[in-house]
């Protein structure tokens, strides 16, 4: 069973809601993506999302443009994203990695390799911004093949139609972008996030997780209520990069610590 799907089985059966953070590989530091992996399973990350650097990442804000930046500036590539999972997975078999990124890198390395690559490090599900679902059967297909999960957003905008085409492939969870615009743009309208939430699931079977706009622990336990799973990114990679620059090497520790408060929060609904 996929990693994904076993720990949504998990959460489920405890009604717990499952927490995603998100991190950039390769930011702030080359050295510090792994550790920081390690420290957000520690503090409690049911998936944890990382970002695969690309030079026009047209669907992130300011913040996560720039750690796409700076990561790439530092020589991070979809091969060294792939390795640095390989390496997370010989001491932690259990906690899912999503790789989140664009179809340019994919193109880049060719879909055969990326997906074989993919499933040979341990990496459990891909979200590729910019593959809709209208054109992503064969991508779809090829993860499937390998136990990957073809994991899709969906925006308060996305159609009936866009959603039912969703459902059809996606599997481990879909990504619900709570605000119009880019990530960590805007304010938060958990009512009508649980409106669309509810829309969403009367036409897709996977768990229905919702990010852009969570900043904190009490944002994350009210979307934490009306969702199956929260993904925090912005926030946490901004505090991270701010993190370093006070101390070179303190991003993990950062991480651990604002993610287990995050936790704690979440789990308090």
């Amino acid at each position: 069973m996929n990693r994904i799907k076993k720990v949504f089985s998990a959460l489920k059966a405890n009604n717990r809601t499952a927490l995603i953070p998100f991190i950039t590989a390769g930011d702030p530091a080359l050295d510090s993506t792994l550790p920081t992996m390690h420290a957000l399973a520690k503090a409690g990350a049911d998936v944890i999302e990382l970002g695969v650097p690309f030079s026009d990442p047209m669907a992130d804000g300011p913040v996560i443009q720039r750690s796409s930046e700076r990561a790439l500036a530092k020589g991070m590539s979809l091969k060294k994203v792939l390795a640095i999972v390989a390496e997370f997975r010989q001491t932690n078999t259990t906690t899912p990695i999503v790789l989140m990124g664009y179809a340019n890198p994919i193109e880049a390395m060719g879909r055969d390799v990326f997906v074989t690559a993919a499933a040979e490090a341990g990496v459990d599900g891909v979200l590729v911004v910019d593959y809709p679902p209208e054109e992503a059967d064969d991508f779809a297909a090829m993860l499937g093949k390998r136990d990957l999960a073809p994991i899709f957003l969906l925006a308060p905008t996305s159609t009936s139609e866009r959603i039912t085409a969703v459902g059809r492939l996606a599997r481990g969870y879909v990504y619900y972008v709570s605000l119009r615009g880019v990530t960590g743009a805007g304010h938060l309208d958990t009512v009508e996030v649980a409106s669309k939430v509810a829309e969403i699931k009367k036409k897709v079977s996977v768990p229905v997780g919702v990010g852009f706009g969570i900043r904190d622990g009490e944002t994350a336990r009210r979307v934490g209520e009306v969702a199956d799973a929260v993904v925090i990114g912005s926030a946490l990679v901004q505090g991270m990069f701010e993190a370093h620059e006070k101390a070179n090497g303190s991003e993990a520790k950062f991480a651990e610590e604002w993610l287990g408060k995050v936790r704690a929060a979440v789990d308090a609904h």
